[in-house]
Parts: structure tokens; C-alpha cells; sequence
């Protein structure tokens, strides 16, 4: 099995979207790590998987208990015939297929702190207070990183200490900003001048240096200084006088934070605020969970589901607790309702709480691992009580939420034994079996979605690469090249063989109509989208809206991630707002005057071999200055490994053209063109072959494949790339750089995509009870790597002139109830006493292109339309033959109304 370690070598086809995210520095620092899991329940399991994906060095698993009942509802790796086993050694199996180059061990013993030693990271999950503080003290002062995690039915916690002294090499993950100088004057504080085309970006207490200075060159490669709020600088009045040019980057610098212990921050916490409109609810809950490590210490159990005396026996705890309170984690008064709503549900164990929760804890054991990115200072507490019944006096029963023996014991004690039955139903379309569209399969299956007479449609076109088994984690090596939509609905089928799922093959949009047609959409009871670009996201938004089914719409880049509802007649649609357009590079700057690796990487085919003049501006400028730079020739040398790699590429691509073998000897292509001679043209076209002999070979198209190490695809592009960039004097750009420009490839991680996929799946219980308030559902955007939260419930659709919204329309049956057909008079009798009511008044009904009924239509215009003559026609007798069997008004008829 091929191992991370000092020496290992960092697998590009594999970790390239992760690359993308932490950096090859931050990826060599966790593939050194040793991570501790405790805890194999929904959490644990989560987070294992998270980091295994991720490639740490090596993961241990510890849990001394047997898999039950009550954890299938949320852990994945456990099977129906595992029950009695232990959870670590079950799971550590199936955890290993994850990453050959990440070994996974388990262990049962009791006492963790002889085993913590060879850790970085320790991560404590299903644990008591006890444990935490006793682990944590030993962490804290053995250097050792800690994470404590757990989730509570509709609540998770998550603590995070890294020591008196965590190093951050990268606190944002954002790109380093640059800007090309136009001026820099003398000054005892000088003062940078960008060029005007857009903002620089720069913050106060940013770092910059400076390259490419024309006169003022004390300022190149000078140390990164600290930029105060304008963008001025050091003393530069004793500098030699500015000339032109110059670029000023963003440098990062290093940031040193500091944790307290568990034990010293129970009393002092300091809290990160996932929801403001809940912003009291972080210091509530740091007393309740509290409260229920008090409770279960003393009952050897959690609150029963549902249970009103638990549940007034847990706020006397928590009010115990508060009192013994000294410090800043003191409430002035306990939320009572939030206590006894946690003491409900906190036997639960919920599949998207814990992936949720498991995604930002695995994300800050990279953080811990590498550097990357800024951790989470030090508490988090989450809850999605929306996902409740919206009724105010609604309480479940402890009959309702008790026990059954089945594998979805642990959310029937939450949301009772109704909603399950409701789950069962339910007939969804997922788009997309990529990285959210495996998650959402694998909590669509936990749930319990489509677990009865309901059914998952789930499709998607592509076949598994290797790079996709990074994050798309139902798929293993041996299913390369396989169908993802097939393979991903075999492997959701044993996790929970309840499930009824069928994979599709096909792509969504106009050509696939027939398949994804009227009685298939109307057969739904919502739409969920995991796709990567915006045109079929609009696409499926459009039919959700025709159809008026729910849409559950989310997306990921790097440690950002969205989710968006869209609910019929509640709130806006996808379409009804979109992101601004990508910043587009101008034709002339990619041909002419290139100033950006990015220029280069757009335009690779050019002739490398020119001269260029020197003009000046009518303003007395020169022209090659400020984002004009000045080209020059290349020699050709075949001793010049770049020039030679254009050559070979180039000459591979023309062959698979033309139909050729290919040819990968560089000693040969070297020998051939030292004694290669250029003909002059006169000469070359003697040599051209003739019409006759030019037949025999076909020109054949070839498709752009960035992720092929063999085509030569990308040995094109960063040759022919850097090679221009050579001609402008532009620093080059490595393969993984520009693999990433060229193929618009999206950086992508497992621990964002499984926290956005629990988000999802939250408002899929809301959707599935029908809740009706726009403020119980949740929009939501994170970005993980700061870190930052933000909800909001939905946007309501907006109402329109007559109080109509994109939702609204008319229905008319074109089948009367005795089975004759609709007139055209009976429609539009049918029109005016609904327009009456509504204040206004039918102008035109167009059919198609066919004019069927004008308001001032004249007896010149009768011959658009003889229904106009013979009011008692079918309607149908306008439309076209090919649509007059089965028409119904929604299709085929177009309204023009006007409005008083």
C-alpha cells in the first residue's frame, strides 16, 4: 500500500482539486500528520472520512462501543448485520478503501493518553465531560491539538485548542493581490500610485514588496512592509527618482495565535456566532450541554425523546450549572424553552447535523495539520430547531419518538414516527452524482428518502476519473471509468438497502424532454441539484418553476460554500438573481499586450518568433510602459527543455489530427531538427503534396482533456504558454497553475462539500413536513477557511402588479368532467369571470404562433382565425396536428392580459 510520509511525493491525478485549495506546502505538512479519532458513531464516521480523503499521514480509530440500532441512522460504514460488533474495528475496514496512501488502524482500549502521543491531532466525539477535560489538559500541555466535537439531535458543539502558540501561514487561502504602479512619488511617506482600471483591493495592514521598478529600484525586493490605510510606504525621499512600471503584491505573512485549555475556557469561553439572528444562542447552549453531561452522569443516559419530566429535570441542571458560573460563560437568564428543546431531541442522532458538524471539525484538523487557514476561535455551537413542526403548541409524544428496533430509531426520536413514513414516499430527482451528489445520496440513504413506495431518480453523464475520488466518496479505483450515476446508486444501496434508486446516464436539457417529460416531473415531490455550471442550474430552475417543484440548489469552491432553497409560491427562484459576470480579458491585451500569466495561458497558439518597434504616445509616454510590456524574439535552441516540450506536444497534437502515430523519442525529434532546413515559401510550395495523395489522410477534431497525462494536451498549453510569457517578460507558470487556468478547473474539498450537503438536507426535512413560513427556511453561505457563517431565510418571490409572482398561473382542465373538450367560448367565459375578479380583462389568446382571439379583432382580421366565426370549436382545432392529442391549456395557450 503506497503511504504519506517525509519522503513521499504528493499524487497530482489524485489530490489536484484539493491542491487547489491548500497548496503543495500545506499538503506536504498533512501528509506528516497522525490524527486520533474517538468516537465512531454519524460524527465520528464523518470525520474520518473527511481527513482520510483529505491524505493525513495515518488515522487511528478508538471506540470501545457496539454498534446498535440507534447508529445506523447516521453511520454510514455500519451494516444491519454488524450489530454487536465493535464500531471502530467495523468501520476502520471501510474506511481504509477511502486512500490507499492513508493507513487506518482502530483500537479498543479504554484509556487514550498512552496512545495520544503519537498524534498531532486528537479529535474527541460521543465523550464525557470528564474525558474531555482529562484529554484536554494532557493535549494541551503535551503540544498536542485538540478537537472536541458532538452533536445532539438538532444541535452540534464543536471546541477547538491548538496550543499557546499556533502558526498560521495563510489565514484567508485567498490568492495574493497585485497591482501595476502608474506613479511613486519622493516623500517621507510615499505614496503608490495604481493604474486605474479597477480597485487594487488592498487592506489596511496588508503586507506588500515591490517588482519591476523603473528608477526607484531600492523598492524592488525590498521586505515586505506594512501598508497603513492608504496605500503609502516607507520613506522614499531619499530613493532614486521614479521612472515607470512596477508591480506591488500582497505578501502573507505568518499569524501567531494562541488557545486556552478546555478546562480554562469552559469558564471563559470565547464563541464563534454561526446564525446573528441567533446570537444569544452560543452562550444558552455552552450551559445546556453542560447540563446534559450532568445528566447523563447521573442517569448513565441522555433526556428521554420527548420527555417533559427529562426535560424540566435537564433546566434544573442548567440552572445549576449557571449558578456555579464565575466567569464570562454566566448567563443573566437561562433560555428555558431552548433547554427543554435540547433535552426533546438530544437522544437524536441526525445524518446532516453530523455532516454538518463532521465537515467543519475535519476542516479544522487540516487547519491544525497544516496552517492553512484560520481556525475557529474556540467554541461553535450550532442548531436547525426550524426543522421542527412550525405549529407553536405542536409536541410530540414519547410514544410517538420511541424506539423501534429500526435503523432510523435515532431521527424518529427527534421528528416521530410520521415523518418517517412521509420520507419513505417521497419521489426526488437529484442532477448530478459528483462530490454534493454523492453526499446527498449518502444522506438521502441515512434518512431514509425514498426508503418506501418513493423512489431517487439520480443522473448524471460522466464516467469516475481518478481525480474525482478525492471528494466523490462513494467511489473506489476500481470504478474508474464506470458510470458515476450507477455506481454511486450501488454503493448508497449498501448502506441502506431500503433505498429505491435508479441511476440515468442522460443530461438535462431540451434534447432529453422526452425522457424528463410532463408525467415525470408532475410524479416529483422536489428537484436537487448537484451540478458544476450555471446554464443547467438555470435550466432545472426553469423546470422546478414550470412544474412548481421544490428546489434544493447548492454549490461549493474550495472552502466557500451555498445553499439556497426555493420553495413554490414562498420564495424567489434561482434564476430570479444572479452573480455578477466573470471579469473578462480584452482581445487586444490577449493579442497584442499581454502583462498576466492568465493572458498567455488564453492565447497559445502564436508565432514565437518576431520584432517589435518602439513608438510614443501622443502624451510623450512611451508606449511599451504601464500594462504594455515590450516583447522580444526567442532563439531556438533544441538544448532549451521548454522550446524542445513545445515541439514534442505540438508535433503529437498535429499527429492525432491527422490520424499518425505519435512519437515521444526526444533524442530523434532533437537530431531531426538540428538538421532540419527551412525551405523558403517558393521552394515549400513545390513541396506540398498534391490534391490526390493530400486525400488520403482525414483531419479528425480533438477534445480538450486536461486530466490525461498522456495526450500532450497540457504539454501544449504550459509550453506554448510559458513560452509567450517569455516573450513578455512574465514570470511562467508551473503545470498545476496552469492546468487550473486552462481547464477552469473548480478547487474543491471533501470537508466543505459534506458540511454544505448537511446544510441541504436540513431544509429537505422542512420541505418534506411542508412548512410554510419563509422565515423557517435557511439560505446559507460559509466560508470555512476564515471562518465565516452567514443565514438568512429566503427571498420572497416578488409580487407583481395584479399580486401575482413567477409562481402564479391559471390552470383550466381542456377536459371537461363528461369528457368533451373545452370550447373556445366555454374558455373564454371561463377567463372572464376569473379576470373579473382579478380586475382586468382578456386581450389576446395566442396558441402557438397562432392568433385564436383578438379583444378588438375587426372583420378584416377574421381570417387570422376562424374560431373567431365559430366560437363553438374545440380549441384544439387551431393548434398544430402534431400537439392536439393530449394539449392542456398550461402548454399551449399564451395569455395577454391588461390590467385596470
Amino acid at each position: 500500500m503506497a503511504k504519506n510520509g517525509n519522503d513521499a511525493e504528493i499524487d497530482e491525478g489524485l489530490y489536484s482539486r484539493q491542491l487547489y485549495v491548500l497548496g503543495h506546502e500545506a499538503m506536504k505538512r498533512m501528509q506528516i500528520s497522525n490524527i486520533l479519532i474517538s468516537g465512531l458513531r454519524g460524527l465520528g464516521v464523518e470525520i474520518a472520512k473527511n481527513v482520510i480523503l483529505g491524505g493525513v499521514k495515518s488515522v487511528t480509530l478508538h471506540d470501545q462501543g457496539v454498534a446498535e440500532w440507534k447508529d445506523l441512522s447516521s453511520q454510514f460504514y455500519l451494516r444491519e448485520e454488524d450489530l454487536g460488533k465493535n464500531r471502530a474495528e467495523v468501520s476502520q475496514l471501510r474506511l481504509a478503501e477511502l486512500n490507499s496512501y492513508v493507513p487506518v488502524t482502530s483500537f479498543t482500549e479504554s484509556r487514550l493518553t498512552g496512545v495520544c502521543v503519537f498524534d498531532q491531532v486528537v479529535v474527541l466525539t460521543n465523550s464525557s465531560l470528564d474525558e474531555q477535560i482529562r484529554i484536554g489538559d494532557f493535549c494541551h500541555s503535551n503540544g498536542i491539538k485538540l478537537i472536541v466535537a458532538d452533536t445532539r439531535g438538532l444541535f452540534g458543539q464543536l471546541f477547538c485548542d491548538f496550543g499557546e502558540e499556533m502558526t498560521m501561514f495563510d489565514v484567508n487561502g485567498e490568492q495574493p493581490l497585485s497591482a501595476m504602479i502608474s506613479m511613486i512619488t519622493k516623500d517621507s511617506a510615499g505614496v503608490v500610485t495604481c493604474l486605474d482600471e479597477a480597485r487594487h483591493g488592498f487592506e489596511s495592514g496588508d503586507f506588500v514588496t515591490f517588482t519591476e521598478v523603473q528608477g526607484m529600484t531600492e523598492l524592488n525586493g525590498c521586505d515586505p512592509s506594512q501598508k497603513p490605510p492608504s496605500l503609502f510606504i516607507c520613506d522614499t525621499s531619499s530613493f532614486s527618482d521614479y521612472v515607470r512600471g512596477g508591480i506591488v503584491t500582497q505578501v502573507k505573512m505568518p499569524k501567531t495565535v494562541a488557545f486556552k485549555s478546555l478546562s480554562s475556557s469552559m469558564a471563559e469561553p470565547e464563541f464563534m456566532v454561526t446564525d446573528f439572528a441567533k446570537f444569544d444562542r452560543p452562550g444558552q447552549l455552552h450551559m445546556g450541554f453542560q447540563a446534559l453531561h450532568a445528566f447523563e452522569k447521573k442517569h448513565s443516559r441522555l433526556p428521554k425523546p420527548w420527555s417533559q419530566s427529562d426535560a424540566d429535570e435537564l433546566v434544573a441542571l442548567a440552572e445549576e450549572v449557571n449558578a456555579a458560573q464565575s466567569g464570562s460563560a454566566k448567563q443573566e437568564q437561562l433560555d428555558q424553552a431552548i433547554i427543554k428543546k435540547l433535552s426533546c431531541v438530544a437522544a437524536g442522532d441526525l445524518a446532516p447535523i453530523n455532516a454538518f458538524i463532521g465537515g467543519l471539525a475535519a476542516q479544522e484538523a487540516m487547519k491544525a495539520c497544516t496552517g492553512k487557514f484560520m481556525p475557529i476561535m474556540q467554541w461553535l455551537y450550532f442548531d436547525a430547531l426550524e426543522c421542527l413542526s412550525e405549529a407553536e403548541d405542536a409536541v410530540l409524544t414519547e410514544e410517538e419518538c420511541a424506539p423501534r428496533n429500526c435503523r432510523y430509531d435515532s431521527q424518529i426520536a427527534v421528528f416521530g414516527s410520521k415523518l418517517q413514513e412521509l420520507l419513505a414516499k417521497q419521489r426526488y430527482f437529484l442532477v448530478g452524482a459528483g462530490a454534493i451528489g454523492c453526499e446527498l445520496l449518502k444522506n438521502f440513504a441515512m434518512m431514509g428518502l425514498a426508503s418506501g413506495e418513493g423512489e431517487v431518480i439520480v443522473t448524471d453523464m460522466d464516467t469516475i476519473e481518478k481525480s474525482n475520488l478525492n471528494r466523490q466518496f462513494l467511489f473506489r479505483p476500481w470504478d474508474v471509468t464506470k458510470m458515476k450515476s450507477e455506481t454511486a446508486a450501488a454503493a448508497v444501496k449498501q448502506m441502506n438497502p431500503s433505498i429505491r434508486i435508479t441511476g440515468h446516464q442522460n443530461r438535462v436539457g431540451t434534447d432529453t424532454e422526452k425522457v424528463y417529460d410532463d408525467d415525470f416531473f408532475e410524479s416529483l415531490d422536489g428537484v436537487a441539484n448537484a451540478l458544476d455550471n450555471v446554464d443547467a442550474r438555470m435550466y432545472m430552475d426553469r423546470r422546478c418553476v414550470y412544474y412548481c417543484k421544490p428546489l434544493l440548489e447548492s454549490g461549493t469552491l474550495g472552502t466557500k460554500g451555498n445553499v439556497q432553497v426555493v420553495i413554490p409560491f414562498l420564495t424567489e427562484s434561482y434564476s430570479s438573481s444572479q452573480d455578477p459576470p466573470e471579469k473578462s480579458i480584452p482581445i487586444c491585451t490577449l493579442k497584442n499586450f499581454p502583462n498576466a500569466i492568465e493572458h498567455t495561458l488564453q492565447v497559445t497558439f502564436f508565432n514565437l518568433f518576431f520584432g517589435m518597434n518602439f513608438w510614443c504616445l501622443d502624451s510623450g509616454a512611451p508606449f511599451w510602459s504601464g500594462p504594455k510590456r515590450c516583447p522580444h524574439p526567442l532563439e531556438f535552441s533544441t538544448n532549451n527543455d521548454l522550446h524542445m516540450d513545445y515541439i514534442m506536444a505540438a508535433a503529437n497534437l498535429f499527429a492525432q489530427s491527422y490520424g499518425l502515430p505519435g512519437s515521444t523519442e526526444r533524442s530523434a525529434l532533437t537530431k531531426l531538427l538540428q538538421d532540419i532546413k527551412v525551405p523558403e515559401l517558393e521552394e515549400l510550395k513545390t513541396l506540398l503534396p498534391s490534391t490526390e495523395a493530400a486525400s488520403q489522410f482525414k483531419l479528425c477534431p480533438i477534445d480538450f482533456e486536461k486530466d490525461d497525462e498522456t495526450n500532450f494536451h497540457m504539454d501544449f498549453i504550459v509550453a506554448a504558454s510559458n513560452l509567450r510569457a517569455e516573450n513578455y517578460d512574465i514570470p511562467p507558470a508551473d503545470r498545476h497553475k496552469s492546468k487550473l487556468i486552462a481547464g477552469k478547473i473548480i478547487p474543491a474539498i471533501a470537508t466543505t462539500t459534506a458540511a454544505v450537503v448537511g446544510l441541504v438536507c436540513l431544509e429537505l426535512l422542512k420541505i418534506v413536513q411542508g412548512h410554510k413560513k419563509l422565515e423557517s427556511f435557511k439560505n446559507g453561505f460559509m466560508n470555512l477557511a476564515l471562518p465565516f457563517f452567514a443565514f438568512s431565510e429566503p427571498i420572497a418571490a416578488p409580487k407583481h402588479k395584479i399580486d401575482w409572482t413567477l409562481w402564479d398561473r391559471f390552470e383550466v382542465k381542456g377536459i371537461q368532467p363528461n369528457g368533451e373538450e373545452m370550447t373556445l367560448r366555454q374558455f373564454l367565459d371561463y377567463f372572464k369571470v376569473i379576470l373579473h375578479f382579478h380586475s382586468g380583462k382578456l386581450v389576446l389568446v395566442y396558441s402557438w404562433f397562432t392568433l385564436c382571439y383578438s379583444l378588438r379583432m375587426n372583420t378584416n382580421w377574421r381570417s387570422l382565425c376562424s374560431l373567431r366565426e365559430f366560437p363553438c370549436s374545440t380549441l384544439s382545432s387551431c393548434l398544430r396536428p402534431s400537439l392536439k392529442n393530449g394539449w392542456t391549456c398550461r402548454e399551449l395557450v399564451l395569455l395577454i392580459l391588461e390590467t385596470s
